[in-house]
């Protein structure tokens, strides 16, 4: 992977190994927690809890019913995509009674990775929402569940109501090239945004 021409304040200035902070958000139950664990070079710290009918009503289990766990905190993993690049994978928890630690955990992300469960778009409305209002480039990933319905890309980027040059991915959260590719299409985008930004006007 070509990585000229993308840089990071936080990565190596001179040509070494750049380090990027990259978080994975979206929705409750959308899989977050297995993108990083399937993708992670480290054992990944996860700060998941049993969910118990103290959380009924609280948390939707809307189409989750078989959840177990639920992340309460974050999650985080680390992939060296090449030797010139490591990601530090930050999860976000979806529950929305966690969201007030997503500003903490945003700061100096450079991108993000929205993941979305086509079966439902709605839980991970808020987590775009965010990204635009920190402006933090992201890229939707399509998690296939078993169960899930094929869609058309432009039918989820009008369900979503976004831009056409954000892209849209369809992924297995469980298998780790599938996860990988997930990062890799982030990492292109965020170059051709830099591209773009330093072309003279």
């Amino acid at each position: 992977m070509d990585l000229k021409g993308f840089d990071h304040p936080d990565g190596a200035a001179d040509g070494g190994t750049r380090s990027v902070k990259i978080m994975i958000a979206g929705g409750f139950g959308t899989g977050k927690t297995t993108l990083v664990r399937s993708v992670s070079d480290i054992k990944p710290l996860t700060t998941e809890a049993t969910l118990t009918q103290a959380s009924a009503g609280v948390d939707h289990l809307i189409g989750v019913a078989d959840k177990q766990e639920t992340t309460v905190s974050l999650d985080f993993g680390k992939i060296g995509i090449n030797d010139e690049l490591v990601l530090y994978l930050f999860g976000t928890p979806g529950q929305e009674r966690f969201w007030f630690l997503w500003n903490g955990l945003f700061k100096g992300a450079l991108g993000a990775v929205v993941i979305v469960d086509t079966r439902r778009l709605a839980s991970s409305f808020r987590a775009i929402e965010e990204m635009e209002r920190q402006d933090v480039p992201f890229v939707i990933a399509l998690n296939v569940f078993p169960d899930s319905t094929e869609h058309p890309v432009e039918e989820i980027r009008d369900a979503l109501d976004i831009s056409e040059h954000i892209p849209v991915v369809a992924f297995d959260a469980r298998d780790r090239a599938s996860s990988r590719d997930v990062l890799i299409a982030l990492i292109h985008h965020l170059k051709d945004r830099s591209a773009v930004a330093l072309e003279p006007r």
